[in-house]
């Protein structure tokens, strides 16, 4: 047997949104706690919860002010420990989501820093330079949420970098103090019975000590992605993303190891991904990782699919981690299927998501199939919706509260008002009511788990793409004899997968959309998947 997280499906919780145990609007871990039987039906293997710590919410959550406490709308140290205790109780491993890279401005760690001069004894914990000789940045280095990456103090006459908003600073893991702090968070909340992370960023720990420029993105090279941002204008090679990365990486899977072989940390790559360690091997980085490749595709194809898993091959050791949505990106639905896309789309990519290589994060109401909830601006409270409203409208769509009851105020999530609003779009697609529905997104998802948790091929085994044309995506994973043919027609127009290997293979069960067999291959409804026994 492998390790655990080798093929496990990870659900991923933001807290915030999930349910609200005393009524405040906030949900919270006792909530996390109440629906744990809710989890387990599911048939996932572990629960990433987002920061759980103390933080003023500039970036609602990603702006840690105490990395050794819970913060005040979620519960406590105890109401975590007691979190723990049940999901295992349940067989149901928990993992934290730290943000190691960077601090809240709020954190003392950062006040010692800037109060306490150059010659203070946490002077260099953070990453500060003069400024240029008219007062402006040290470089060129732009934000990711607008602007350039410096901000200026006043207390040290110098400027401190941020790579997300002013109220970020970012840490300085060359300084050993302030990467043995940053190790020690892990052993903290290792010890108080987590089974591991998700870090945060984990392109983003080491920055360029010479301060050097990030080279320009040539203009007849920028794609539509990279006019949206101006920090996409550039080519991060300096304020992140360094090769030096990859041992620091290692570094930190040793330490989590270090608490137990069971124990899993894997990373968030959002730039310059082979570059920087989001490809390496468990031996030699972290144990997995995930890139936004997939997070940021938009079109209905096979095409994205098979070049993102063109690009795993040439790294055959690295074991990856698989998701299509999380609480950044637009939900799955709306961003493949756009507008008033439904319950055949959402099937569609649950069965191709919990069919591919790799561990799988599943994100809250995805399961549910829920579409991006819509919000006016003054609802919105995501900074980088405020910044680019009404071109982008920020990440708030993906983060409403979990729909749980349809006739239930707030749709069951809370008793008092949501700190974001319950989306009208989700009531018909509430818990209770796919519940009692078996051809429901839910019941959907809760058969593909059960399907690929049943076989070491969709666990464990290779895949192999097969040469079938848009918009048909079929692979073969195998594992030690065993084959397990993965089918789907990408278009909502039926449509002829033909193969020789797809040839009298014994069709499985669970499915979506119409399916008859023809000669050599299948005959495809739209949004249908298949899977096949070989």
């Amino acid at each position: 047997m492998g390790p655990w997280w080798k093929g496990a499906v990870v659900y991923h919780v933001y807290v915030r949104s999930f349910f609200d145990s005393d009524g405040d609007g906030h949900g919270d871990l006792a909530g996390v706690m109440a629906k744990l039987d809710y989890l387990q039906s599911l048939g996932v293997d572990a629960v990433w919860l987002s920061p759980i710590h103390p933080s003023p919410n500039r970036d609602w959550g990603y702006d840690v002010s105490d990395y050794d406490e819970v913060h005040p709308d979620y519960g406590s140290v105890e109401d975590f420990q007691a979190l723990t205790q049940a999901a295992h109780a349940r067989g149901l491993r928990v993992l934290l989501d730290e943000v190691l890279s960077h601090t809240s401005d709020e954190h003392p760690w950062f006040a010692a820093s800037r109060d306490g001069g150059s010659g203070g004894d946490k002077a260099d914990w953070y990453v500060w330079a003069d400024p240029a000789d008219d007062g402006t940045a040290p470089n060129n280095w732009l934000s990711v949420f607008g602007g350039p990456a410096w901000a200026y103090q006043p207390a040290r006459r110098q400027h401190y970098h941020h790579k997300f908003l002013r109220q970020q600073p970012k840490l300085n893991w060359r300084n050993p103090a302030t990467r043995e702090a940053a190790l020690s968070v892990l052993d903290t909340w290792l010890a108080r019975g987590a089974d591991g992370f998700r870090l945060d960023v984990a392109n983003a720990f080491l920055h360029d000590d010479l301060l050097r420029d990030n080279p320009a993105v040539p203009p007849a090279e920028r794609d539509r992605a990279a006019w949206a941002h101006a920090s996409d204008m550039q080519r991060h090679l300096f304020d992140s993303n360094l090769p030096e990365n990859i041992p620091l990486l290692d570094e930190v899977r040793r330490r989590v190891e270090s608490h137990g072989a069971d124990r899993f940390v894997f990373g968030e790559f959002s730039e310059e991904e082979e570059r920087c360690g989001a490809y390496c091997s468990p031996q030699e980085g972290l144990h997995s990782a995930y890139t936004f490749v997939l997070l940021k595709a938009r079109r209905l194809a096979a095409g994205p699919f098979r070049d993102h898993y063109r690009t795993l091959e040439a790294h055959p050791d690295h074991w990856p981690t698989i998701s299509l949505s999380n609480h950044d990106v637009m939900r799955t639905v709306s961003r493949f299927g756009g507008p008033g896309a439904g319950v055949a789309v959402a099937k569609l990519m649950l069965g191709l998501l919990m069919s591919l290589r790799g561990t799988i994060l599943l994100y809250q109401g995805e399961e549910l199939g829920l579409p991006e909830a819509e919000l006016t601006r003054n609802e919105l409270r995501d900074p980088v919706g405020d910044l680019y409203w009404p071109i982008a409208k920020g990440r708030d769509g993906a983060r409403t509260p979990m729909p749980w009851q349809a006739d239930a105020p707030q749709l069951g999530f809370s008793t008092g008002a949501a700190w974001l609003p319950a989306a009208e779009a989700h009531r018909p697609l509430a818990v209770d009511r796919q519940e009692l529905d078996p051809r429901s997104a839910l019941a959907f998802a809760r058969q593909m788990i059960a399907l690929r948790k049943a076989s070491r091929a969709l666990t464990l085994g290779g895949i192999e793409f097969l040469d079938t044309p848009e918009p048909i995506l079929a692979f073969v994973r195998r594992h030690e004899g065993q084959g397990v043919a993965c089918v789907f027609n990408m278009s909502s127009a039926a449509a002829e997968a033909v193969h020789p290997l797809l040839k009298g293979g014994e069709m499985l069960p669970v499915s979506a959309g119409t399916a008859e067999p023809r000669e050599g291959g299948l005959s495809l409804g739209p949004h249908a998947c298949r899977f096949l026994k070989l």
